[in-house]
């Protein structure tokens, strides 16, 4: 989080040049992208309550002298800002010739809770600041969507252990307070909880590549395969979290849960939540495109509305606030995910990483309820699931930091090549259709196109590549690879799409335009 400090500062300076009267900032400029959601939702009274945020991230780039710092807008249902939105700010960007900055606004310590009131030397304006705590609101709203109680009962069993790495980013100081304060457990369940600006050198995008000490102990290697850990005791449990909070990654011991089949556990098992069960149950669910159709399968079966959205959390929420800002269909209880390792529900308008963790230790205390029969493990629970739905083998590969030019060029021949690849056979598989993939959005009608190139299979297997605008310097092409099997659920993953993962390289002519056929990553 390089330059907050100064950010914060120059963001108050501008926004009492342009009118803005109260502002709120988190406890030393910390707020995790969940908490400001659900502070400008749930902070009131009504009549003060904010009317948007600005986030500082360094997962939206470019921004800074090396694309290390980002700024990010969420609107006043709490949720990122619209396509609309976004694209009339960059139309500003054209025709800006000033702007508007009170220089003389002082200094606001940003590391002390309290309230500051500046006033003009004429008395003709009064602005107030407050610093508030980073995890107060949050928590606060967490208690009343889950059962704490049945969750610390689970975390008290003598054969239930978890950790819970934040991995130095901003989520550190919600997990200690969520798990050391409210639930009881020692303070060694928060690994890597203090935040630094530089995540203290590491990378901290939770999958099993970067989160390397957490999936060392969770008994993994960064494919996810068991490694040997001699007599050391593996946790039953084990979470990661992005810089930003709101991301997850779920483990148990030696096993590692997909984002897209822990999506549609977290979907099968809804009503072990209280925030689903007291309102009658799940609605609706949502997935990104790219995401695997685990959670289709469980739609299907348990009657939910199911959408397909482009990548971004701002789709989710137009489907969230359906009834409410369109007076529309209500879909709402409502979950849904990426498979970027983001999940979340209604409680708020963005994903919400501590809220899946809270959500699987929901579904183990679930089937844990007598203490004194064996543990249900997370691999349980999984294999379960598999068994009653089938299993969508899923990888994801990245591609990091490759040549822009070579990966544009990369994605402008496979979309020249859509007509010519519809109906292609290639090795054992059928293209029955390729495209680039539009959504139209059924609440308001606005229209994405370009979000993915699709080669979809005759017999249901799906090939996708995107280019991430979410992940640093140069390019990060995304190239995703699923396979689904009704009976066949317990290959190991990697084997399972060697086939098709050789089909997508060449489709793509992955080694000619950016050089490298090996991913950075994983998942």
């Amino acid at each position: 989080r390089y330059f907050n400090d100064k950010a914060i500062q120059t963001i108050m300076r501008m926004g009492v040049a342009n009118g803005v009267k109260r502002f709120w900032i988190g406890e030393n400029g910390l707020l995790s992208t969940p908490a400001v959601s659900s502070i400008i939702r749930e902070r009131g009274p009504v009549w003060q309550k904010a009317y948007g945020a600005f986030i500082l991230t360094a997962s939206h780039n470019p921004g800074g002298p090396e694309e290390d710092f980002g700024i990010k807008y969420n609107c006043e249902n709490g949720g990122p800002a619209t396509d609309a939105t976004t694209n009339q700010m960059y139309a500003n960007t054209t025709t800006i010739k000033k702007y508007k900055i009170c220089k003389d606004f002082p200094e606001i310590d940003i590391n002390k809770l309290g309230s500051t009131t500046v006033k003009a030397a004429d008395g003709s304006d009064e602005i107030t600041v407050e610093v508030i705590s980073s995890t107060e609101t949050q928590l606060d709203l967490l208690k009343t969507a889950f059962d704490f109680p049945a969750i610390k009962a689970l975390l008290d069993r003598p054969d239930f252990s978890m950790i819970y790495d934040c991995m130095h980013g901003v989520n550190g100081p919600y997990a200690k307070k969520c798990f050391v304060d409210i639930l009881g457990q020692p303070e060694s369940v928060c690994l890597n909880a203090t935040p630094k600006d530089d995540f203290n050198g590491g990378h901290a995008d939770p999958n099993l590549t970067y989160a390397k000490e957490l999936v060392e102990i969770m008994g993994l290697d960064r494919k996810g395969m068991s490694i040997d850990t001699g007599d050391k005791a593996v946790p039953a449990f084990g979470a990661a979290a992005d810089g930003d909070g709101d991301r997850n990654m779920i483990l148990g011991s030696k096993f590692f849960v997909s984002p897209s089949d822990s999506l549609a556990v977290i979907a099968a098992y809804s009503n072990a939540i209280p925030f689903f069960r007291s309102q009658g149950g799940l609605k609706g669910v949502a997935r990104s495109m790219p995401t695997s159709g685990a959670v289709d399968l469980v739609a299907k079966d348990m009657n939910f509305a199911l959408f397909e959205t482009p990548t971004g959390w701002k789709y989710f929420g137009n489907l969230m606030d359906s009834k409410a800002l369109y007076g529309d269909t209500d879909y709402t209880p409502f979950i849904c995910g990426e498979e970027s390792f983001g999940t979340g529900s209604d409680h708020i308008r963005e994903k919400d990483g501590l809220w899946a963790v809270l959500a699987w230790l929901s579904i183990l205390a679930s089937v844990n309820t007598d203490p004194s029969a064996p543990l249900v493990t997370v691999e349980d629970v999984v294999t379960k699931h598999w068994k009653k739905y089938g299993r969508n083998y899923y990888c994801r590969w990245d591609f990091e930091g490759v040549s822009k030019e070579g990966a544009n060029k990369m994605m402008d021949k496979m979309r020249g090549d859509i007509p010519a690849n519809t109906g292609k056979t290639v090795g054992k598989y059928t293209i029955s259709k390729s495209d680039d993939f539009t959504y139209v959005d059924p609440v308001d009608g606005s229209i994405a196109k370009n979000k993915g190139i699709r080669f979809l299979m005759e017999d249901g297997s799906r090939i996708i590549f995107r280019l991430s605008g979410t992940a640093g310097s140069g390019a990060t092409v995304r190239m995703y690879i699923e396979q689904y099997e009704a009976e066949k659920i317990d290959a190991v993953a990697s084997e399972a799409l060697s086939e098709l993962c050789r089909v997508a390289l060449d489709l793509s002519g992955m080694k000619e335009f950016i050089g490298t056929e090996e991913p950075t990553v994983i998942t």
